[in-house]
This record gives structure tokens, sequence and C-alpha cells, in this order.
């Protein structure tokens, strides 16, 4: 387990997180055009994307003060075709009452540390527009915008733009090795 500050700790997300992080995601599927799911995701669906991603890649949450689960962030493979194989999009969402107090910010960085670790090089962002807090935080933690699919994704009676940010995670080599799968605990 990480420790950051003096009540905030990182440490990688189990099953039993699942109702703590289905929790968290809801009201921002229900709500908002944040994600584009239109129905909320039980406790057993977040549960089987948990082991699914930690397959491979890192789940990570975040605890309060509490010990219970404040925010979340994980990565996923960027495409499927192999040459993408470097590549990964990540994904950060944090509880109401924990926005604004650098939860995001370490659990990125985090996550960051962990693929370059295992040998990724690019990471990409989607972020549904407007989101100026969210694009503070990944342009924060250096990702730039790479363009943006407009009118891509119909939720809450409209049509909403998704933009697409970028961040290198290391300097290409010419010769990468593959990325080696996450074995579910955290360099140290």
């Amino acid at each position: 387990m990480t420790a950051l500050g003096s009540s905030m700790k990182l440490r990688v997300a189990t099953a039993a997180d699942a109702e703590a992080i289905a929790a968290i995601y809801a009201p921002l599927v229900r709500s908002t055009a944040i994600s584009f799911e239109t129905e909320p995701p039980s406790a057993a669906d977040m549960r089987a994307r948990i082991e699914a991603t930690l397959q491979g890649l890192p789940w990570l949450v975040s605890l309060d003060d509490a010990g219970g689960v404040s925010g979340y962030a994980y990565a996923g493979r960027h495409r499927e075709r192999a040459a993408y194989q470097w590549s990964v999009e990540t994904t950060v969402y944090i509880g109401e009452g924990s926005r604004g107090k650098g939860v995001g910010r370490a659990l990125y960085s985090a996550l960051f540390e962990e693929l370059v670790r295992l040998g990724y090089y690019q990471a990409f962002a989607g972020i549904t527009l407007p989101n100026a807090a969210s694009v503070a935080l990944h342009e924060g933690l250096g990702f730039a915008p790479i363009g943006i699919y407009r009118q891509v994704g119909h939720k809450l009676g409209r049509w909403h733009d998704v933009g697409w940010w970028q961040r290198p995670l290391q300097e290409p080599v010419a010769a990468p090795l593959p990325p080696r799968r996450f074995a579910g605990a955290l360099a140290r």
C-alpha cells in the first residue's frame, strides 16, 4: 500500500471493492454524460470488470481516512491490433466528497508509474465535453489535446462531443519489448 500525505492510501483494487466502486460510478452514469453508459453496472458487473482488468493491467483505488474507497483509476487496452500493444486508455473517477483534494492526481501518478514499469509508452484519455475539471486534471498531469469526436454520443436528450488527450509515459525506443502483464502488486 502506498501512503499519500497523512490521510490517503492507494492500493490495487480487489473484487471486494466492487460495491464501493459501483457506488462512485452510478451517479455519473445516471445523471451526467461523463460516462456514455446509460445504466449503472451492478456490483457484480463491476467485480467482473475489475477481475478482467487485473488479468493484465492495473486498477487502483484510493482509501479515505475511514478505509473506504474514495476513487479509482485503471488502464485498458487502447486498441486490439498488435501494433497498439504499447498504448493504453486510462480512466479515473473520484467520489463526490473526495473531488478537488488531489485524489485523482495521486491515483493517476501511481497508475502512470506502474504503466511505465510494465513497458507502456502512450496513454490516452477520452473526456466528454465540457468538463473543465477533468480537462484541468489531465492537462495538469501532462496530457495534451489531440482531437475531438464531434456529436459522437447521445445521452440525456442531447448530442455530446468527446475530446481526446494523449500523454507520453516514457521515451519511445526503436525495438520495444512487449509490455509485461500486471502482477497484482504495486512496484515499491
